[in-house]
């Protein structure tokens, strides 16, 4: 009682904070909390992008499963922040784990996405969403320009998640040249996202 008293004490005091800071500084703030939480603090989310990554041989593709779990994660952000759904922690942290394991899996079976990814891809971005509600209602919104505030996060978000596919491919290309769209690369880099998925989703269902 007396911690969540003290935490939601600092968190009027942050909002008090932000709503006497000029516009410019708040939409910069959230921007670069959005960016943080991908990088370097989203690991998991991270993880998610790659297989997406790791899945397309043609960019096509790949900017459809993006543009697909940046709608759906925009959704329940959105709706989340104005806490119209509320869903714990502890449902909604195993789920993304999930998200990654059935990414990694669906990468070793099929050559390419098949005609239900892009579905699944949006229903798992709309948990990943509630995921990113998670810090940005910790961090707090203030109740004035808080749909610019809103946006400007997630704007850090997607220039997290289009950072990590540009370095990524910047890597691949550089240390495998073609090499890289070929299952030799594919398979065993799914496989280990697989492997951290399944770690991540044993430790934060039994620890």
């Amino acid at each position: 009682q007396i911690s969540a008293e003290y935490n939601a004490a600092v968190k009027r005091l942050r909002n008090r904070r932000l709503t006497a800071m000029p516009f410019e500084k708040k939409i910069a703030i959230f921007s670069k909390a959005g960016f943080n939480h991908i990088i370097p603090k989203g690991l998991d989310h991270i993880l998610f992008v790659l297989g997406l990554f790791f899945s397309s041989l043609k960019f096509r593709s790949l900017l459809y499963q993006v543009t697909a779990f940046t709608i759906a994660h925009s959704i329940t952000l959105g709706l989340a922040a104005l806490e119209i759904i509320t869903i714990p922690v502890k449902i909604v942290e195993p789920i993304i784990a999930l998200s990654i394991v059935w990414i990694g899996i669906e990468n070793c079976l099929f050559n390419k996405p098949n005609k239900w990814r892009y579905l699944v891809v949006f229903t798992f971005g709309l948990l990943h969403g509630l995921g990113f509600a998670t810090m940005l209602t910790k961090y707090g919104l203030p109740k004035d320009n808080f749909i610019y505030l809103l946006l400007s996060f997630n704007l850090g978000v997607e220039i997290g998640q289009i950072s990590v596919l540009i370095i990524t491919f910047i890597i691949m290309r550089f240390i495998f040249k073609q090499k890289w769209q070929s299952d030799q690369i594919r398979i065993p880099s799914s496989i280990l996202i697989i492997l951290t998925g399944m770690f991540w989703l044993l430790e934060r269902l039994f620890i």
